[in-house]
């Protein structure tokens, strides 16, 4: 099984990958100073959830 993520992360996650392609790679640490720098989540618990998603999506090779 895997991991639970609420939609709002994965859509969130998601349209960041398609509007930003060339911006993410497979880096945690990176893709967590890329969203905070994109989004205006306040959050750093979510930022980082969304991060590490898109970080999921960027290995398996997001379509």
């Amino acid at each position: 099984m895997g991991k639970v993520r609420p939609d709002h992360i994965k859509n969130l996650a998601r349209e960041l990958v398609e509007q930003f392609p060339k911006r993410f790679n497979s880096d945690f640490e990176s893709n967590k100073t890329i969203v905070d720098a994109l989004t205006d989540v306040t959050s750093t618990k979510i930022r980082n959830r969304v991060a590490g998603y898109i970080t999921h999506l960027v290995n398996i090779g997001f379509d």
